[in-house]
């Protein structure tokens, strides 16, 4: 008799069901699996063959084998065996449904850290840990259940958005390109309205970068209240009184909750201020006046020519939205929107998925850097990620020491995956595809009503 809440698809000799995807236990406990689903009531009652604990490797799965169906994904999960069929897709989808958003969420916060150490590659500097926090919004597919829940965003006279979208805000430790805590909302809300529920994962010692659309007197009185520090971009017009200037061109200067407080000089936060302009006509922001803020007072051992360029580490935050939504789950012929669920919990549980699949990939390539004594950013990570793809069926799991032998032959591999230097790159705030013309397609188009007549039956010949 089979035991009750047992998967009934055949083991191999280690007992796993989804052995191809073995290599993914180095970074992904199955032990940690087991809990969350426990934590979250997912135990299976009775026998089948898609349990919560395969459907977790499976939606984990999808992360990386983004450019797979569903039933795909399941097939390229599990070694070949003769006369075995594979589960349709509908199964597959339902068995998704039931495991939910709650355990793919839990299996993300336990398994999610930052990962550099003081001797990383371009983690700290003076030995504050760099982290930087940024929002992204992402389409998700046009149906009426996620139109409902994350609504559109508006353009103008042209009516609302092609596609519903969510907003995704999220840290990310810089030196390792690691997003270690996110937070997904509708679209209309504000990436501001988002920031303070990440902030309990910043730990003292951190510096945190910003651009200016995040700034507020609360938040950053709560910010450095943690033992956090700040390096952000402020809107030229924030009123910045001088108090004493510095060696390095900066200055001290107070923030004040409101203008009241600020005639009855109460309630001040001390803040160093860098104002700049750039002269070179090629740049994005010639001429402009750029301001820093941060609560790094001391321009001896913080010097303004550091904390200038220093600020730009914030664009390695950008550069992950880039690994997502480029490299790792682009668009497609098949995959119009950036995700693929069609209901809202599908579309969370997609987003932690690919976000723990992100973070498998950048484990990797952070455990191949440090064994090769190489800075993160010298390594390839679309290449790394098209490794992993190839080499996961490969992975040798008989016993340790072919394990092992497999792995250190991935790290390897991955090492080689290098690229030249950053170029002395030109960014100018333009796109190439502006508008067509086309009518705008509006909500009275999404879901017209059925034909009454077929073809034939409209034809009406002209004389």
């Amino acid at each position: 008799m089979t035991q009750q809440g047992r998967c009934t698809i055949p083991a191999d000799e280690s007992g796993r069901i989804l052995d191809r995807l073995t290599a993914l236990e180095k970074v992904i406990s199955p032990t940690d699996i087991r809990q969350v689903l426990e934590e979250t009531g997912r135990v299976n009652s009775r026998a089948c063959k898609l349990t919560h604990e395969v459907m977790m490797w499976i939606v984990l799965a999808m992360g990386i084998f983004t450019n797979l169906p569903i039933r795909q994904v399941f097939k390229q999960s599990r070694r070949l065996r003769e006369f075995e069929g594979t589960p349709c897709r509908s199964a597959l989808c339902v068995a998704r449904q039931r495991l939910g958003v709650a355990p793919v969420q839990r299996l993300y916060e336990r398994t999610i850290r930052t990962l550099a150490t003081p001797d990383t590659l371009g983690a700290f500097y003076h030995g504050w840990h760099l982290v930087a926090v940024d929002g992204t919004v992402l389409d998700v597919p046009d149906t009426p259940a996620n139109d409902a829940y994350f609504g559109r965003p508006t353009a103008g006279k042209r009516g609302a958005g092609a596609f519903p979208q969510l907003r995704k805000l999220s840290l990310v430790e810089v030196g390792t390109h690691v997003e270690f805590a996110v937070k997904v909302a509708p679209c209309h809300v504000s990436e501001k309205a988002l920031l303070p529920d990440l902030l309990p994962h910043l730990k003292p010692g951190m510096l945190l970068l910003w651009d200016r659309g995040f700034f507020s007197y609360n938040l950053w009185k709560d910010v450095i209240s943690r033992g956090v520090h700040l390096l952000v971009r402020v809107s030229q017009s924030l009123h910045l009184k001088p108090i004493r200037r510095l060696s390095d061109g900066s200055y001290l200067a107070k923030l004040y909750r409101n203008s009241y407080d600020r005639q009855k000089d109460r309630k001040g936060i001390l803040v160093r201020t860098i104002k700049y302009t750039l002269n070179d006509p090629q740049r994005t922001g010639h001429n402009e006046e750029h301001t820093l803020l941060t609560d790094l007072l001391d321009e001896i051992n913080y010097p303004a020519s550091d904390l200038i360029p220093g600020y730009h580490w914030r664009w390695e935050h950008e550069l992950v939205f880039d690994e997502q939504k480029t490299h790792q789950d682009p668009q497609r012929a098949s995959k119009p929107a950036h995700l693929r669920s069609e209901t809202p919990e599908g579309v969370f549980q997609e987003v932690y998925a690919l976000s723990l699949s992100h973070f498998v990939i950048r484990y990797f390539m952070f455990q191949a850097a440090r064994a090769s004594g190489l800075d993160t950013d010298n390594l390839s990570f679309t290449g790394c990620f098209q490794i992993l793809k190839c080499r996961l069926p490969e992975c040798d799991s008989r016993n340790p020491q072919s394990f092992q032998s497999w792995y250190e032959a991935l790290l390897a591999e991955i090492s080689r995956e290098r690229i030249e230097p950053r170029r002395n790159r030109i960014n100018p705030r333009v796109i190439k595809r502006k508008m067509k013309n086309w009518r705008k397609k509006r909500p009275e188009h999404r879901h017209p009503p059925a034909l009454k007549k077929t073809f034939m039956e409209s034809i009406v010949m002209l004389i």
